[in-house]
């Protein structure tokens, strides 16, 4: 495909989104930025919810993971519905509670401020690098197939896709993204549904052929019962659960926006509703996976070295001009929609949980705001270099290094919370962040020796839970629990 005729159509995607952005941030002030006024309609929130968690990742990872892990990432997306169940009835009701913006004042409230600035400081870690492993995963490809042959270089691809979402939402903030994220929803959601039809239409199938090329196919075994493999059923189901609790409900950047509605009912009713579409939506994706092979098992053509590039290169080079366009504004939506929010609440939990700027009484709402935009600008030239830095990685499916890192970075958030609602226990001071950072250091250690110490057993994404734990035991053993003498 032409490379100008791409960038075209990323263009004219792009003017969409700032029409919209423009139209939701005419009024906007701090409480726009911050929680939309409290005024967001659930179910544009739980639409927004589908584009926000898929990302390019899912967009182009999971499709390419089909050829060595088939259809057993589904395993870990029924976990995902336990998760958001858990969510609802536990969390959201917390935080409403609590009238909390940045969900890690409860930590404060519970342990105090050293916890809430170990959790705020591990959602940072955690998103700053979740978000640029996903937005290098898009930015690869449109370097390689429409800056690379422009002979632009890749920082200056980088810079100008984070620019453009500067550029939309550091004035809205929330207000803006609530409605930006669903546009970009329904541009992801159509893009995989027609990538589905243009390829099942190469190979001269119909949706009733689809269906049962998909299920025949050797790639679309769900299951996997061997307890010692990383993909046992039990290991994804509950890692599932335990990353979706973490990534989502104990994460700013998704919960600020189902906080944004107005009442904890609505906020629910938004969580249940994006867990029974997700279900549908990931099958889409994996089904599209299962169909890539095939057209290259049926045409002959050479698998790329790495698998997140066999959904671009079929689609920009073999599928056709319409395919490739359908792609390319799939792939933008994916784009946007996975970073736009980071900066946002990136911004967010600075500025509350180490700024504290909604208690600096010292501060005009003037300045307050000028800082905010500040902070806004700095997590965006941060993120910058992590992407740079990630191109001297290794090429592996990004969808694993994502999983990977959520292991290790949102397990002491998860042990955190968890210690704090199922337990009396208290500890506060330097112990917390000390024990945090421990506990995934040893949580590295057992899962690099994992097959040698447990007679083959190999640690998959059940590792955040043993993260988890280690932080809450290393945490419980520091602490003075009610009606006993143990010092902190």
């Amino acid at each position: 495909m032409n490379p100008w005729l791409i960038l075209l159509v990323a263009a004219a995607y792009f003017a969409a989104l700032l029409g919209v952005a423009w139209w939701t941030s005419r009024r906007a002030d701090e409480s726009s930025y911050y929680l939309g006024n409290r005024t967001s309609r659930w179910w544009v929130v739980a639409f927004g919810l589908i584009g926000d968690s898929m990302s390019g990742v899912t967009y182009i990872s999971v499709p390419g993971k089909v050829g060595v892990a088939r259809f057993g990432y589904f395993q870990m997306v029924l976990g995902y519905v336990l998760g958001y169940v858990l969510i609802a009835e536990v969390l959201v009701p917390l935080y409403y509670r609590l009238n909390l913006t940045s969900i890690y004042g409860f930590l404060g409230q519970r342990f105090g401020p050293a916890a809430q600035r170990t959790g705020a400081g591990f959602f940072l870690l955690s998103r700053i690098l979740g978000a640029a492993a996903r937005l290098f995963l898009a930015a690869r490809v449109f370097q390689e197939f429409v800056f690379g042959p422009l002979h632009v270089p890749f920082a200056v691809t980088v810079g100008g896709i984070i620019a453009l979402i500067l550029l939309y939402t550091l004035r809205g903030g929330i207000k803006t993204l609530v409605w930006t994220d669903s546009l970009q929803s329904a541009f992801l959601l159509g893009g995989v549904v027609l990538s589905l039809l243009i390829i099942g239409k190469d190979l001269g199938l119909g949706v009733g052929g689809l269906v049962a090329r998909v299920w025949e196919s050797d790639l679309s075994r769900v299951f996997d019962w061997d307890w010692r493999s990383k993909s046992y059923f039990w290991k994804q189901f509950l890692s599932g659960a335990a990353i979706t609790v973490v990534m989502t409900g104990l994460d700013q950047n998704n919960m600020q926006k189902s906080l944004s509605c107005p009442t904890p009912r609505d906020a629910r009713k938004n969580l249940y509703a994006f867990a029974m579409v997700m279900l549908p939506v990931n099958l889409f994706f994996l089904s599209v996976g299962v169909l890539l092979f095939e057209y290259v098992r049926a045409r002959g053509l050479a698998l790329p070295a790495n698998p997140d590039q066999l959904f671009p290169l079929l689609a920009l080079q073999h599928l056709g001009t319409t395919a490739a366009v359908v792609f390319v504004v799939g792939l933008t939506a994916a784009t946007f929609n996975s970073a736009d929010s980071v900066l946002t609440t990136l911004t967010t939990s600075f500025c509350f949980d180490f700024l504290r700027l909604e208690t600096r009484a010292d501060l005009t709402a003037r300045e307050k705001t000028r800082r905010r935009r500040w902070v806004h600008v700095g997590f965006a030239v941060v993120l910058l270099w992590v992407i740079l830095a990630f191109q001297a990685m290794p090429g592996k499916a990004v969808i694993d290094l994502v999983l990977e890192l959520a292991s290790y970075t949102y397990g002491p958030l998860l042990g955190l919370f968890a210690l704090g609602l199922a337990t009396r226990v208290k500890v506060g001071g330097p112990w917390v962040p000390v024990v945090a950072c421990m506990a995934p250091a040893a949580s590295w250690l057992v899962s690099r020796r994992s097959a040698e110490w447990f007679g083959g057993y190999q640690m998959g994404t059940e590792l955040l839970l043993l993260n988890a734990g280690l932080t809450m035991v290393g945490l419980a053993l520091l602490a003075r629990v009610p009606g006993r003498s143990v010092p902190v």
